[in-house]
């Protein structure tokens, strides 16, 4: 069997936002391939098909609390030792990650009903996350799949705190590939909940796909869950990605920050400031969000504001933490939208989705720490105890 090649874009992500950007041409991969008329690629464009087929891709049971996620989908590959650079690593744990599609896992995870929206390489790593997001009963009736591009990379680096550094691997990867024409609408329209990233805004198609998928979501009444989720070196420059992310800032009903975050689109100012954090908080707005790792988050709405403590533990892997606490929020608002209106309530749950947060460090990857809502809530009792 021949091999191919297949170019990638070689990034170097900093977790530390001010990093500069570091865009190169990287190194060939050299992947096998099956021929088109292999038996091989005859029998996955028969798996493929199938999963293709209602009620192959994971359940649907409860559709008026389900939250579909729209975005990327990719393998992050996570050093076994902590504390050194991808060059000293002796070896990476591979783990299925992607902003969009572990809080559809974790809301799965949990109990609740989820659906991805979003497209990987019709290669084994693009099959494998087909097969993850199934066995955790995420329906993938949204998911396609690209002949032509390859599932997105990460290298992921652990610093001796459980921070992160990313190298990525995309020259285009397959979820920047997804075309409007690919969606499937009506899952969208479904959805009690629609929630996606910004990374799925920095190229084309999938900056179209994404605003089209957005506004049927509105145009149905689906509230929509908005993560910017900064990647800054993935963007041309620093101005796109703050014009990139404020873009669709007003459309959302729900925005989960963090104080970098805020930082960067605020260009500089006081994240610990609610003046400042006010500035961000647009008219049709019902629920902002700003999370402050170990030490919990801040909720603001029009009515009231406030401050939730977090759970404290040994960081492992600060990978999926944040995705960990959106997909513990909006498991619970996708079942009782009205806690926004209930300030008591609203605290309840955000003690639940910062254990969320708080368990997924606690372990390597993103998708395999997420934790169910037992683990949550003997988590939240010892905290009380």
């Amino acid at each position: 069997m021949a091999l191919t090649t297949c170019p990638f874009q070689f990034i170097s992500l900093s977790s530390k936002l001010d990093c500069p950007t570091n865009q190169i041409s990287g190194p060939t991969l050299f992947l096998r391939r099956p021929a088109a008329s292999s038996p091989v690629h005859s029998f996955r464009r028969h798996v493929l098909k199938a999963r293709a087929q209602p009620g192959n891709n994971g359940p649907l049971e409860a559709q008026d609390s389900l939250v579909v996620c729209f975005g990327e989908m990719l393998i992050d590959f996570v050093p076994t030792i902590s504390g050194l650079s991808l060059a000293e690593a002796p070896a990476f744990k591979k783990a299925p990650g992607g902003a969009p599609a572990n809080v559809a896992v974790g809301i799965a995870r949990l109990g609740g009903s989820s659906a991805f929206i979003g497209k990987v390489g019709e290669d084994e790593f693009g099959y494998m996350l087909a097969d993850i997001l199934k066995e955790n009963n995420v329906n993938s009736d949204g998911m396609r799949f690209d002949p032509g591009a390859r599932t997105a990379l990460a290298f992921v680096t652990l610093r001796k705190d459980g921070e992160r550094e990313f190298m990525f691997y995309r020259n285009p990867s397959a979820d920047m590939l997804l075309q409007e024409s690919e969606l499937d609408f009506d899952l969208i329209t479904k959805a009690k909940i629609f929630h996606y990233g910004s990374i799925s805004l920095i190229t084309e198609p999938c900056k179209s796909a994404h605003i089209a998928a957005t506004k049927a979501a509105k145009d149905a009444g689906v509230l929509l869950s908005y993560d910017p989720n900064l990647r800054l070196p993935l963007w041309s420059t620093a101005e796109s990605a703050r014009e990139g992310i404020l873009s669709i800032w007003d459309t959302a009903d729900i925005i989960k920050v963090s104080e970098d975050e805020i930082s960067f689109l605020t260009q500089g100012e006081d994240p610990y400031d609610d003046n400042v954090v006010r500035k961000l908080f647009h008219p049709n707005l019902k629920l902002l969000l700003v999370t402050e790792g170990s030490e919990g988050c801040r909720y603001y709405t029009k009515e009231f504001s406030g401050r939730v403590g977090g759970v404290k533990v040994d960081a492992v892997d600060t990978t999926g933490a944040g995705d960990a606490f959106v997909a513990g929020i909006l498991f619970q608002l996708a079942a009782d939208i009205d806690l926004i209106k209930n300030e008591d309530g609203l605290r309840v749950a955000l003690e639940f989705a910062n254990a969320c947060g708080a368990i997924t460090v606690t372990e390597r990857g993103a998708i395999p720490a997420l934790p169910t809502k037992i683990a949550v809530q003997n988590a939240m009792l010892k905290t009380v105890a």
